[in-house]
């Protein structure tokens, strides 16, 4: 069975951000996994487009009611109707999350993996800090490889 690895981020991005989210996207594929994301702009389509270039399969969660508004890389889309909400889709569909870089939605999505026990990765993304009481936190990432390398780490751990 394939790993899922959801890539999150801002529906609008800096050129270096696509750049790493389409560097992700392609090291996913390469290794068989199937990315998952919101299948918009910004990072979600830098991703997506990453993904179709090494030949891999992405899926787009997408926000409204319309499976064909998600962007033109998606190899499957899904209409939610739930806005904002299928971030939490997202999550649950996930094995492991990389964050590149990303606005309060990546925030909600990062949050809502971590509480449900995923391993999240940030590649130029937010820098939490958690309470001393919580076990789960946030990895850091320098490179688009590093990042790749430590999601399929963390999931053939079971982390």
């Amino acid at each position: 069975m394939s790993c899922y690895i959801a890539i999150v981020g801002g529906s609008s991005c800096s050129e270096e951000e696509a750049v790493l989210a389409r560097r992700v996207g392609a090291g996913v594929a390469k290794r068989g996994g199937v990315v998952v994301c919101g299948g918009g702009s910004g990072v979600m389509e830098a991703a997506s487009a990453g993904v179709g270039e090494a030949g891999g399969t992405v899926l787009g969660i997408l926000p409204g009611d319309n499976p064909r508004e998600g962007n033109r890389f998606l190899s499957f889309a899904v209409s939610t109707g739930l806005g904002e909400a299928r971030n939490a889709v997202i999550a649950k569909t996930a094995d492991a999350v990389i964050a590149v870089g990303g606005e309060y939605g990546t925030l909600s999505e990062i949050a809502l993996a971590l509480k449900i026990g995923k391993p999240v990765i940030g590649l130029k993304s937010w820098s939490l800090k958690p309470p001393h009481f919580l076990t789960r936190t946030m990895i850091s990432a320098e490179s688009a490889e590093e990042a790749v390398d430590k999601a399929f780490t963390l999931v053939s751990e079971g982390l």
